[in-house]
């Protein structure tokens, strides 16, 4: 996110507002989940690991390091300001760098970063501070928060609902988004349905493609999708919590919002969806019996290394 990119990001918040739409950016740190060798840039993690696709070591971010990321999240979003988003949300989930400070498994420090859940949380409620303090009431704050990161020894519920209590007493955030799973290890605890390993296979060279071909179901491992997956978990938080709530995961049909509604979120939030059909909420609203096309095949997931589509329509 650079001044650079401005004259292009308004013309699409402009676009946006055209069609009677608000926008969002999304800002986050890949951390971990990053490839350095793609982009050139070293990876950061809160403790090194090796990254398997990247072949090559991901490094413990320093006291420094994390500094200048928060820093540079504040400067993001209000660049955002400039672009014409009428909000920003902050990534701390699928164990994307704030995240994966919240993770016991990979977060092995022995600083003030490192340890304790207060420690743990730093990073995550320093950067929403810090954006808060940039942006003032310009424009609405959001984030993405784990409630389980669906890994052994990752963040669980009960500490990612005293996060969320953290974030809630410090003010930072307008509303939060409920999400779970970790790009990094498992990818498909958020995803659910069908697991596209060998469409994700062909978008890698030898010897990875292989290599996922034979053990990728370890990686990709497939969960059965159901309308609102992620309600169960995310009632805890309501319940917990006055800051409003967006609801997350299998959300396709009008009765599914109704739902939501009626549980007490003020928001619901989709994807997959939009991607097979760009118009459906238009659609739903003239008639909200309209259905959703979209199948949960998840074969539009590999298509971000060439343009994120759906490959059915």
């Amino acid at each position: 996110m650079r001044p650079e990119a401005l004259p292009g990001l308004r013309r699409l918040t402009d676009a946006v507002h055209a069609e009677g739409a608000a926008a969002s950016a999304q800002l986050g740190h890949a951390g971990p989940v990053a490839n350095g060798r793609s982009n050139r840039l070293p990876a950061l993690a809160p403790s090194a690991r090796f990254n398997p696709q990247a072949m090559q070591l991901t490094r413990s971010a320093t006291a420094a390091d994390l500094e200048r990321i928060t820093a540079a999240h504040a400067t993001a979003a209000g660049l955002a300001v400039e672009a014409g988003f009428d909000a920003v949300e902050i990534h701390l989930g699928h164990n994307y760098l704030a995240s994966s400070f919240l993770s016991p498994r990979l977060n092995k420090r022995k600083d003030e970063y490192g340890g304790s859940l207060a420690n743990r949380a730093k990073v995550a409620l320093g950067v929403a501070r810090a954006v808060r303090d940039a942006v003032g009431d310009r424009i609405a704050i959001l984030a993405k928060l784990n409630m389980d990161d669906g890994v052994p020894g990752g963040l669980r519920l009960e500490e990612s609902l005293q996060v969320a209590r953290w974030l809630e007493r410090d003010g930072s955030l307008d509303a939060l988004e409920l999400t779970a799973g970790s790009s990094l290890l498992n990818p498909m605890y958020l995803f659910r349905g069908e697991a596209p390993i060998a469409e994700f296979a062909a978008t890698f060279k030898q010897p990875t493609r292989l290599g996922l071909r034979l053990a990728g179901g370890r990686f990709l491992r497939a969960y059965p999708y159901e309308e609102a997956y992620l309600l169960d978990s995310a009632r805890r938080f309501r319940a917990a919590l006055k800051l409003p709530l967006i609801l997350l995961g299998g959300i396709t049909r009008r009765a599914t919002m109704d739902l939501a509604m009626a549980e007490g979120f003020e928001f619901v939030a989709m994807a997959r969806a939009l991607l097979r059909e760009p118009d459906l909420i238009n659609r739903i609203r003239t008639d909200p019996g309209t259905p959703s096309l979209c199948t949960h095949c998840n074969k539009c997931m590999p298509t971000i290394y060439t343009g994120t589509r759906c490959v059915l329509a």
